[in-house]
């Protein structure tokens, strides 16, 4: 037999491990964990109720930077209270500003951006109002959006693909020391 004996009788198993297969392996599993945690980050809030939101202007700012994401649970207006930041939509884009003060009597809120010098015009009106902001990250936002554009599930897709490969030639690299 060619196989050494343990000192129990047993022949040794080896592993065919070695850097090679370790290290791909290794980089396998932690490309396919960041496809995960990536996709978990966009996706699970959504389950849980939450809007998610890249913030594009800077009218939050420094509380909130450009590229921010934002996490948005929907509330009922009259909870709101003044110093609280709510998104609410205008036309076709949804703004986050914070709330100078809300008049339930007339349903709606007084509005500022951080970073403006002057409340916004026009009030917002409860119908308007999406949700108030529960939590905000820096410099996210613009990973969920390339994340999130046709371009960026293609390369989602890749990684993760790659991930798997590295994982199947550690797998096939351990079976030929294994073998031979």
């Amino acid at each position: 037999m060619n196989k050494e004996q343990l000192p129990s009788g047993q022949p040794s198993r080896k592993k065919g491990g070695g850097f090679l297969p370790a290290f791909c392996s290794t980089a396998g599993t932690l490309m396919l964990l960041a496809v995960i945690g990536a996709s978990l980050a966009v996706t699970a809030p959504r389950f849980l109720g939450y809007g998610v939101y890249e913030v594009v202007s800077a009218s939050m700012e420094p509380e909130i930077p450009v590229h921010s994401v934002i996490y948005v649970k929907e509330t009922p207006p009259e909870e709101i209270a003044a110093g609280d930041i709510i998104a609410f939509e205008s036309g076709d884009s949804i703004i986050t500003h914070r709330v100078v003060k809300n008049h339930v009597v007339e349903g709606t809120f007084t509005t500022k951006g951080d970073a403006n010098a002057r409340e916004d015009m026009q009030d917002v009106p409860y119908p308007s109002l999406t949700g108030k902001v529960v939590r905000h990250y820096p410099l996210i936002g613009g990973m969920m959006t390339l994340y999130t554009s046709k371009i960026g599930k293609a390369y989602v897709i890749c990684f993760a693909a790659c991930g798997a490969m590295f994982n199947i030639l550690a797998g096939r690299i351990r079976a030929r020391r294994r073998n031979g």
